[in-house]
């Protein structure tokens, strides 16, 4: 079964940067980031789409950059910058190709923790 596996999350004082990563078992096609924070709702922090392009939440525009690896199967979120308002579980999504078609699946989380 294709699964999404993340790592990079952790503990850093504000400033600081992590590297998420999200690696599949499969063709990754439109995929994105998402965090939920304590209280809140899941909300998408970056969008890449088939074509390349991208998209990002307001919120982290200018520090946070989502990039793509066809070849290693793998989905990236650079975060700099960052501030005790990102502390959140940060989740991978992703439309994954598996027996000639996409599904889209969740990873399992990883927290990262901004602390002032």
């Amino acid at each position: 079964q294709v699964q999404l596996v993340e790592s990079g999350g952790g503990l850093v004082q504000a400033g600081g940067s992590l590297r998420l990563a999200c690696l599949a078992e499969g063709h990754i096609d439109t995929s994105g980031w998402y965090r939920q924070a304590p209280g809140k709702q899941r909300e998408l922090v970056a969008a890449i789409l088939r074509s390349g392009s991208t998209t990002y939440a307001d919120s982290v525009k200018g520090r946070f950059t989502i990039s793509r690896d066809r070849a290693k199967n793998a989905l990236y979120l650079q975060m700099n910058s960052l501030k005790p308002e990102d502390t959140a579980v940060y989740y991978c999504n992703a439309d994954v190709l598996e027996f000639g078609l996409y599904r889209n699946l969740w990873g399992q989380g990883t927290q990262v923790t901004v602390s002032s």
